[in-house]
């Protein structure tokens, strides 16, 4: 939990330091990154939101996801990812988003999508980046794997711009 409150505490610097607002929009981690980052004191000065959709109806109503695409792709996809960051962006006033939706478990697993997958979005310095990762371990330790995976790349994309 420290490691986590740490790069947490690292990631609101970084943005703070660029004046950068952040809105997330989480499924598999049902808010675990929001909670995260609003452990940190001070954190209102550059966090601005947390959409946690975790039906596909909430993807659509709450973040402009049309059905057709989670139909097309399903809900743990690189497109789905890269459409609830850009909607986290789109409905907020933030500047950068990331977005999680996975498989953690312990059911749920389809063909091509093991229990432990998870995609991922981000959207910063105008550019959506995606990334799919499985990783292993019950419930608790998927979602706590993709909460740190999603916040350490956030860091890393934020310091390059």
């Amino acid at each position: 939990m420290a490691d986590m409150l740490d790069l947490a505490k690292k990631v609101g610097e970084a943005l703070k330091a660029k004046k950068l607002l952040l809105s997330v929009a989480e499924s598999c981690t049902g808010g675990g990154v929001s909670c995260a980052l609003t452990e940190i004191a001070g954190s209102s000065e550059w966090f601005d939101c947390g959409f946690v959709p975790y039906s596909n109806s909430a993807k659509s109503e709450m973040l402009n996801i049309p059905a057709a695409l989670i139909a097309q792709h399903g809900a743990v996809s690189e497109e789905i990812a890269a459409a609830m960051a850009e909607g986290a962006l789109a409905n907020s006033e933030a500047h950068v988003s990331l977005s999680t939706t996975g498989i953690a478990g312990p059911g749920g697993a389809v063909p091509g999508k093991p229990v432990g997958t998870v995609c991922f979005g981000w959207r910063v310095g105008g550019v959506t980046r995606t990334e799919r990762k499985v990783f292993s371990g019950d419930r608790h330790a998927v979602r706590e794997q993709t909460v740190a995976h999603a916040l350490t790349k956030l860091l890393r994309y934020v310091d390059e711009i």
